[in-house]
């Protein structure tokens, strides 16, 4: 069972910054590709940010591409989510998500929902205009 925790939120003006983390519990979090995503207030829930197990590769949206980076440190079992210029659409609540399926490629990036197996309760992000 591995357990997520998220932190970073709060409130920001436009073109401001916040720095996402996501604490995991476990021993074999250094094996699973992670993931963020956002829901908005009435809105679904939609990828913002993929990285693989190893950290060599990372896939993001294309309304995040350029003013996103996730990033990882498996020694401290956190994965980051680096927000820079944002927006006031980027207003959501931010979860972090793992992979826990064995035997995945170093390579390899999940954008979809439905393959990660473990989830963070969230955190609120809100960019005032």
């Amino acid at each position: 069972q591995v357990q997520l925790v998220e932190s970073g939120g709060g409130l920001v003006q436009a073109g401001g910054s916040l720095r996402l983390s996501c604490a995991a519990s476990g021993r074999t979090f250094s094996t699973y590709p992670m993931g963020w995503f956002r829901q908005a207030p009435g809105k679904e829930r939609e990828f913002v940010a993929a990285i693989s197990w190893s950290g060599g590769s990372t896939y993001y949206a294309d309304s995040v591409k350029g003013r996103f980076t996730i990033s990882r440190d498996n020694a401290k079992n956190t994965v980051y989510l680096q927000m820079n210029s944002l927006k006031p659409e980027d207003t959501a609540v931010y979860y972090c998500a793992a992979d826990g399926s064995r035997g995945i490629s170093s390579r390899t990036v999940v954008t979809e929902a439905r393959r990660y197996d473990y989830w963070g309760q969230g955190t609120q992000v809100t960019v005032s205009s």
